[in-house]
């Protein structure tokens, strides 16, 4: 397994995503409707929490930081390779303790490879409600999709020399450090 970035990188590309999205001004949170950043399980989860906390240091300067609801979102049950899977999938379970109706989300994954657990994701958010807007910010972008999907914000594009070898996001605390790497 090849290293690709260390925790510094990591850091660099978080605080890039953060100042993508401080800058859209098509999400248009309101204090009726602030935003939600929604991570995909596992490690999509551990960068909206990641994100929330850049985006509050960086809208906070003020001394009232913006309120910015976090959630978990498992598409275990909506993948569509669901029964080719060699072993059985246990989901995780979702984690929202806010409503999505009428209000900006950023939905976050730590890969955007084929597009198929983003699809899968904006299946399981109906679900839940109806944002009024749907972003996607991604950590790494390998641009192989094989659904028509998007980032709309990057943290960075990353396309290994071979199209088998697979990108690894680790994230602490599920993982021992952070660290993108090339297996």
């Amino acid at each position: 397994m090849q290293r690709f970035m260390d925790q510094t990188g990591i850091r660099e590309l978080i605080a890039s995503l953060a100042d993508q999205i401080a800058a859209d001004t098509s999400l248009e949170p309101t204090p009726e409707n602030p935003l939600a950043l929604v991570g995909i399980r596992s490690r999509g989860e551990l960068l909206a929490q990641r994100l929330a906390e850049a985006l509050q240091l960086k809208s906070g300067r003020g001394g009232v930081k913006p309120h910015i609801d976090v959630g978990a979102l498992d598409i275990t049950m909506y993948r569509d390779d669901l029964t080719s899977r060699g072993s059985i999938a246990i989901p995780q379970g979702t984690e929202m303790n806010f409503r999505l109706d009428n209000r900006p989300l950023i939905l976050c994954d730590d890969v955007l490879d084929t597009g198929r657990s983003v699809r899968a994701a904006l299946d399981a958010l109906v679900d839940f409600g109806r944002p009024r807007i749907i972003r996607l910010a991604v950590l790494i972008d390998r641009d192989r999709h094989e659904f028509p999907i998007a980032a709309d914000y990057t943290g960075q594009a990353l396309n290994p020399p071979s199209p088998s070898q697979k990108i690894l996001v680790h994230l602490t605390p599920t993982d021992p450090e952070d660290g993108v790497y090339l297996k």
